[in-house]
């Protein structure tokens, strides 16, 4: 069957979050590929591995299966909205595997087209650098914080303050911190060839 005909599942249990870190390896890079509904039709080996989940496991059910409650729901509104205009964004994303644990990573996704039609999307992830870490999660906890008490308006209000404060657009924010720490070009340059 190909990947393309793979029949959305339910989810499986949501696993309970334990404080616990993997951390990627520098040189490796996850890969994965959904259809227009976020639901999973590609995952290669990596994935697999840092997600703890088995291929049979992944395929077919909602990416939002590796969502961690940590992370605030504006962000992926977010990456939705661009995705789903044809754009490309960058993220930093705190992920949940199978065993509870957690781990970081810097996501490029953006659509997958065939005959200029937007066919489904491609997420490529790669080990979010420490210092940048240590700044995105106080940000992303002050957003929940946000979203708790004022649902997304209050969440979208406090990003946009505070991306004026920094007089950044969210492009560029999120391109500082990886900048500094890895280049973003190279980033960018190592993914140009996975699907072609």
């Amino acid at each position: 069957m190909s990947n393309f005909m793979l029949k959305r599942r339910q989810s499986l249990p949501r696993p309970t979050p334990i404080d616990s870190e993997i951390i990627l390896n520098k040189k490796d890079f996850i890969v994965s590929r959904t259809d227009l509904k976020g639901y999973i039709i590609y995952a290669n080996d990596y994935f697999i591995e840092i997600s703890a989940y088995s291929k049979d496991e992944l395929m077919g059910v909602n990416h939002s299966i590796i969502r961690h409650p940590d992370m605030p729901k504006l962000i992926f509104k977010i990456l939705w909205d661009r995705i789903k205009a044809g754009e490309k964004v960058f993220a930093f994303v705190k992920n949940l595997r199978k065993d509870g644990k957690f781990y970081w990573v810097l996501a490029e996704v953006e659509p997958a087209r065939k005959g200029g039609e937007i066919t489904g999307y491609y997420s490529f992830r790669v080990r979010a650098p420490r210092f940048a870490l240590k700044e995105i999660s106080k940000v992303y906890k002050q957003l929940l914080d946000a979203e708790k008490l004022g649902g997304m308006k209050a969440s979208q209000e406090l990003l946009d303050n505070f991306l004026k404060s920094k007089k950044l657009t969210y492009d560029e924010y999120i391109q500082k911190l990886f900048k500094r720490g890895f280049g973003f070009g190279g980033f960018l340059r190592g993914f140009g060839s996975v699907f072609k």
